[in-house]
C-alpha cells in the first residue's frame, strides 16, 4: 500500500502569513479535504510540517526546516513506511482519488510520475518511489534547493496536457490557493458546484522525458 504525504511547512507569505492548509473551502478545510479523501485510498498518510491536531495521519518534523519545498519532499521520502510516495501540497482542495491512483499507477516503472499542465510542472503533486530519498536528500545535504535540480537526472513520466484532460473537465485539478485572490476563486467555484470530476475508469498514457531541460 502506497503512502501519501502531505506538505504542510511553509509560511504562507503570499497569503498575508496565513496558514493555508486551515482554509475553509465548502465545508471542510483544504487539509481537512486532502484527508478525507487520502484516508479513502491509503492508512499510511503524513504530514510533513505545520501544526495542529491530526487524525489518521503521522505529523513528521522537516528534516531539512530550512530548505523549503524540496526539504518537504526530501523529509517525505526519507519517513514514508512504504513506496510509492504520493507527495501532495497542502494548498490544492481540488485533487480527486481517481486523479491520484491512476498517478500511483503511473509510477510503476519509473522514479516518478509528476503533472504538467499549461502552468508547467507541479512536483508537489506527483508520485515518487521511495528509494529517490537518497538522491534527493544527498542534493539538500550540498546545498540544492530548487525542487527541479533536485529531482534532475531522474527517470521521469510526464503526465501531460492530455493525459490530464479526462481528469480535469473543468480545469480545477492542480489549483494551487497561494493568494486571496486565488483563495476567492476556489471558493467561487465550490459555491457554484464547479468541481474536478472523479473519472474511476480513467488511466493516464504518458511518456518518459528529462525534466531538467
Amino acid at each position: 500500500m502506497w503512502t501519501a504525504a502531505i506538505l504542510a511547512g511553509g509560511s504562507g507569505r503570499r497569503m498575508g502569513g496565513v496558514d493555508k492548509s486551515a482554509l475553509p473551502i465548502g465545508t471542510h478545510t483544504i487539509i481537512g479535504r486532502q484527508m478525507d479523501l487520502l484516508r479513502s485510498l491509503t492508512p499510511h498518510i503524513l504530514v510533513i510540517g505545520g501544526s495542529g491536531p491530526l487524525t489518521g495521519a503521522v505529523r513528521v518534523d522537516d528534516d531539512w526546516p530550512d530548505a523549503g519545498a524540496l526539504g518537504g519532499l526530501g523529509t517525505a521520502l526519507r519517513h514514508a513506511p512504504s513506496s510509492p510516495v504520493v507527495v501532495l501540497a497542502c494548498d490544492m482542495p481540488f485533487i480527486t482519488p481517481a486523479f491520484l491512483t491512476a498517478l500511483v499507477d503511473a509510477t510503476t516503472d519509473v522514479d516518478a510520475a509528476i503533472p504538467r499542465d499549461e502552468h508547467g510542472w507541479h512536483p508537489l503533486c506527483a508520485c515518487y518511489q521511495r528509494e529517490v530519498a537518497r538522491t534527493v536528500g544527498e542534493r539538500l545535504d550540498h546545498g540544492v534547493r530548487r525542487v527541479l535540480d533536485g529531482l534532475a537526472g531522474l527517470r521521469i513520466r510526464e503526465l501531460g496536457p492530455d493525459a490530464l484532460a479526462p481528469f480535469n473537465p473543468n480545469e480545477t485539478l492542480l489549483m494551487n490557493v497561494n493568494t486571496p485572490d486565488d483563495y476567492a476563486v476556489a471558493r467561487r467555484y465550490v459555491d457554484a458546484g464547479v468541481a474536478t470530476e472523479d473519472r474511476k475508469s480513467t488511466r493516464l498514457n504518458s511518456s518518459h522525458t528529462d525534466i531538467s531541460r
